[in-house]
C-alpha cells in the first residue's frame, strides 16, 4: 500500500482492476529504487506495458499556452509579451536569445512588467545546475530548463535548486538519440515537465539535405506514453499542430517560430500576432 501511495495512484481504480503480473508494484520499484534492486524477472518496458493497461498514461494538467520570446532586446520582448498577454497567453518564456543578449536584466524586466505571470527561463542549462537555476529564480523565473544531455548530476542539481527556491524544472530532450529513455530518466530524477524538442538546426539541416521534415510529432506519442508528468512539444509546429497538442497528450503548448517568432531571425514574425495567439488560445480552451 505504501508503494501505491508513493506513486500517486488512485487506489479505488487500482483495487477494481487486475494487478497484472504484479507489475504495478514492480513499476513503483523502478521509479523509487535503483535498477539493481528491481526483480530481474521483468524489464521496465514489460512492466510499463502492463501499467498502461491499468492506468492510462495521460497527464491531467490543464492546457497551457506559452509564448517563446526568442528575441534579442528587452523593448521588443516586452512589446511582444504584452500582445501575448492581451491575447490570453498563460506563460511567458524568456527565450535563450533574450537571455544571451540581455542576461538577467531581460528576465527581471519581464517580471516587473508581468508580476503574476509564470515565466520560463529557457537557459538550456548544461552545467552549474544549482547556481544557474538559483540565478534564474532570484531574477523572477518560475520555471527553468535543464538539458537531458547534460550530466546526471547537473539535472539533479537543477531539481534540487528548484525545490529549494520553489520553482519548477523542465527537462529538455533536444538532440537525444533515445528521447523516450531520456525523458524517463529525467522524470526519475525529479523534473516537473518534459520539453520534447526538435531543434532549429536539426529541422533546417534536414530540410536542406532533402531529408524531409522532422518534427516533435514524429515520436511524441512514445514520449507521452513513457512518462507521467506533463509534456510540451517544441519545434516548428504549424498552427493546427500547435492547437492539436493537448489532444495528443502534450497540454503545454509553445508558440514560437514560425508562428510568433520569425523562422529565420530572432525577431517577431510578420502579420497579426495578436490574432494568431488569440485563435490558438481560444481553440485550445474550447
Amino acid at each position: 500500500m505504501m508503494m501505491l501511495a508513493m506513486c500517486s495512484v488512485q487506489l479505488p481504480l487500482i483495487l477494481t482492476q487486475p494487478n497484472i503480473c504484479g507489475c504495478l508494484q514492480n513499476l513503483a520499484i523502478f521509479r523509487l529504487a535503483p535498477v539493481r534492486d528491481v526483480p530481474a524477472a521483468r524489464s521496465y518496458d514489460q512492466c510499463l506495458q502492463c501499467w498502461m493497461k491499468i492506468v492510462p498514461m495521460t497527464s491531467s494538467h490543464p492546457p497551457i499556452v506559452q509564448v517563446s520570446l526568442d528575441l534579442t532586446g528587452i523593448a521588443e520582448a516586452l512589446k511582444t509579451a504584452r500582445i501575448a498577454v492581451e491575447a490570453g497567453v498563460d506563460w511567458l518564456e524568456a527565450g535563450t536569445p533574450l537571455i544571451l543578449a540581455e542576461g538577467l536584466h531581460g528576465l527581471r524586466a519581464l517580471r516587473r512588467a508581468f508580476p503574476k505571470h509564470p515565466i520560463v527561463a529557457d537557459l538550456k542549462t548544461m552545467d552549474g545546475g544549482y547556481l544557474e537555476a538559483e540565478m534564474m529564480a532570484k531574477a523572477g523565473a518560475t520555471h527553468v530548463v535543464v538539458m537531458a544531455r547534460s550530466h546526471i548530476e547537473t539535472i539533479k542539481a537543477v531539481v534540487r535548486a528548484g525545490r529549494d527556491y520553489g520553482i519548477k524544472t523542465m527537462g529538455d530532450d533536444l538532440a537525444c538519440e533515445d528521447k523516450v529513455a531520456a525523458c524517463r530518466m529525467m522524470e526519475d530524477l525529479g523534473v516537473d515537465y518534459i520539453v520534447h524538442h526538435t531543434g532549429y538546426d536539426e529541422r533546417n539541416g534536414m530540410a536542406r539535405a532533402g531529408r524531409g521534415r522532422v518534427s516533435p510529432l514524429d515520436d511524441l506519442q512514445a514520449v507521452v506514453n513513457a512518462v507521467r508528468i506533463p509534456v510540451q512539444a517544441v519545434g516548428g509546429l504549424t498552427l493546427e499542430e500547435a492547437i492539436g497538442m493537448p489532444k495528443l497528450g502534450a497540454p503545454l503548448v509553445v508558440v514560437g517560430a514560425p508562428l510568433a517568432i520569425d523562422a529565420h531571425a530572432f525577431k517577431t514574425s510578420a502579420g497579426d500576432l495578436k490574432a494568431v495567439l488569440s485563435e490558438i488560445t481560444r481553440r485550445i480552451r474550447e
